[in-house]
């Protein structure tokens, strides 16, 4: 990946569950005004890092007006001296933010894993702010990976618009290295897709127009949180480990159902 990749992003991002038939009737009009771009279909690894008692994403999961993540994120498999970015991902009063950094992936896993600081790059603004972010959020470990199938397509139309379609999407909370690939347990029902528009202004027109037709509705929708959500109300093999560095987080897992347990939390 080298370092020709853009390091910042601001945009809106609007998210839709779709179903098969769903998929089958927008893609036309999709394709009339977006392109596949030159990746094409992607694996999308990544792994979140998080508090013992999970508190970035218990707190996302409350709609907070502002939130944030940390991740390290891979386009495909990684091996150790693959280029990596870790990535801190905010969101404030419905426009993401993103801010990341390109390093290699043994290196990145390592310091994270030791907690360690990380090598510096070519992005220092960057680079105090993730130490910052970890710096605050004392304990962050890794916490669970997620993996999917992403087709990207860029507006013909509009430069500014960007689609993507993400497809086999699992969660995993053992194996947290991204070299574990696409295993794991799927958030989405055979034929699904998570549709995501990202855009400057509004979604185009006629667009929305046939998303109208076709009954499809903007949702709400976290795969780090939905992941969460599926292991803490115990929608999976509970003989799995919360981390595979540190049995002993177990204790601090089962406050985290407790607490769960004891309120509704949106999705």
């Amino acid at each position: 990946m080298g370092n020709s990749y853009q390091d910042s992003f601001a945009r809106v991002e609007c998210k839709f569950l779709l179903s098969p038939e769903q998929y089958e009737g927008l893609m036309p009009k999709i394709l009339e005004m977006a392109a596949v771009d030159e990746y094409g279909r992607t694996k999308i690894l990544n792994t979140y890092y998080d508090t013992p008692d999970y508190r970035l994403i218990r707190t996302s999961l409350e709609k907070p007006v502002y939130k944030e993540k940390l991740r390290l994120r891979s386009y495909g498999v990684p091996e150790g001296d693959t280029r990596v970015f870790m990535e801190i991902k905010k969101k404030y009063d419905g426009i993401v933010y993103k801010r990341r950094v390109s390093l290699s992936c043994a290196e990145a896993e390592k310091c994270m894993r030791e907690g360690r600081p990380l090598p510096r790059t070519d992005h220092p603004q960057i680079d105090r702010e993730i130490a910052y972010f970890r710096e605050y959020y004392e304990g962050l470990r890794p916490a669970m990976a997620v993996s999917y199938d992403r087709v990207a397509l860029a507006g013909t139309k509009d430069p500014h618009l960007r689609i993507t379609l993400d497809e086999n999407i699992c969660w995993r909370t053992w194996n947290l290295r991204l070299s574990g690939g696409g295993e794991g347990k799927p958030l989405l029902s055979e034929g699904q897709r998570l549709m995501e528009l990202k855009f400057e202004r509004a979604v185009p027109l006629e667009l929305a127009r046939r998303m109208s037709e076709l009954g499809i509705r903007k949702t709400n929708f976290s795969k780090y949180g939905m992941g969460y959500k599926q292991y803490i109300t115990g929608k999976e093999n509970e003989s799995c480990q919360i981390f595979f560095l540190h049995p002993s987080y177990q204790t601090a897992a089962s406050r985290a159902k407790a607490s769960f347990s004891a309120r509704s939390v949106p999705c």
